[in-house]
């Protein structure tokens, strides 16, 4: 039978920066699973920087959300009514649902969760899009060598944390940028980084890079742009790469803010800067996260989520993203025998 859900609707578009009035929890009514779908009990939900571009009523690499609908992203849920032979009651899986308690998910999109390998709302960020996008994006755009440095901005994220653990497997010098002394510490002590740098704290970042990275940048793979890339350009080596993930630093302009110009520094050193998306390797996910849980299994990548618990906080924790309050996964418990 159907289940009622609380779910979360977007309510209106943000000028600048999104505050909670962008939001609005409200009861509605999850139809039965058609054959193929599967009704979960969301136990956890992604949130994602990504999702800003959502907001906007324009063209992006995401389908913009209307204002008045369910607002969507990855989950991982627990199937309490299946319409489809793979998958049984009380089995877990992630997906594409909805920000609700409970949500249809279509059973040809969704992975199976394997606690075995890993608490579950790791298959939200190192077993999830944030690993698969840190794995393809440094090892196939980045081409990293045995030897080369590679940066990596944001590296406190879900995404970064997971690029310089690889990097770092790859035998590259693997600095960091990330925003607390807390990230860095994790960066370094734990996450095997070379070095780190807190940009908060660092007025100026070529002379921290000239530190941290004496023989220049090889790779470097920008989550953030602002300042922090301004100053990794003026460092790139000869036939270096840059992989363009994100330019959280700028999703919340209304205009794109216009500093030096840095094009000049691609020409002495030959760069290359290549922008991609994780669905460009749609058809090799499978390869990917098979590694990755091979990593995560063994120890040799370690993964780390910021857990904000309770559906009702879910636009508190999609905020938070933007003053960088997380460290590894941002990601809200909505269900589950510790929410």
């Amino acid at each position: 039978m159907a289940a009622t859900s609380r779910a979360w609707y977007f309510a209106a578009r943000p000028e600048g920066e999104p505050d909670l009035d962008c939001f609005d929890l409200r009861d509605h009514e999850v139809p039965d699973p058609d054959p193929g779908q599967l009704l979960v009990e969301v136990r956890y939900l992604s949130v994602d920087p990504y999702m800003r571009g959502r907001m906007r009523d324009s063209e992006s690499y995401a389908e913009p959300w209307e204002v008045g609908d369910v607002l969507q992203g990855i989950v991982v849920g627990e199937v309490v009514e299946s319409e489809h032979d793979r998958f049984e009651t009380g089995d877990l899986v992630t997906g594409e649902g909805a920000w609700a308690e409970h949500s249809l998910l279509d059973a040809h999109e969704v992975a199976p969760v394997d606690p075995r390998v890993a608490d579950p709302p790791a298959y939200l960020g190192a077993l999830g899009m944030p690993g698969r996008t840190a794995y393809f994006g440094l090892l196939e755009v980045g081409d990293p060598k045995p030897g080369d440095t590679v940066v990596v901005s944001g590296a406190a994220g879900a995404v970064g944390s997971v690029v310089g653990q690889i990097a770092t497997l790859n035998g590259c010098h693997v600095v960091g940028f990330a925003g607390s002394d807390e990230k860095t510490d994790w960066l370094t002590e734990d996450l095997g980084f070379d070095a780190a740098i807190n940009y908060e704290a660092t007025d100026d970042y070529r002379a921290a890079l000239e530190d941290a990275a004496p023989d220049g940048v090889d790779v470097y793979f920008d989550n953030v742009g602002g300042p922090i890339t301004d100053a990794v350009f003026t460092k790139l080596n000869l036939d270096a790469s840059v992989a363009v993930c994100g330019q959280i630093a700028h999703y919340n302009d209304e205009e794109v803010p216009m500093g030096p110009r840095k094009l000049p520094m691609l020409i002495a050193p030959r760069a290359s800067v290549e922008g991609f998306l994780v669905g460009d390797f749609s058809g090799r996910f499978r390869e990917a996260s098979e590694q990755l849980a091979e990593w995560v299994a063994s120890g040799q990548i370690e993964h780390r989520e910021t857990v904000v618990e309770g559906l009702d906080r879910a636009p508190e924790a999609f905020l938070g993203l933007f003053a960088g309050e997380n460290i590894g996964k941002q990601v809200v418990q909505v269900s589950g025998p510790d929410a």
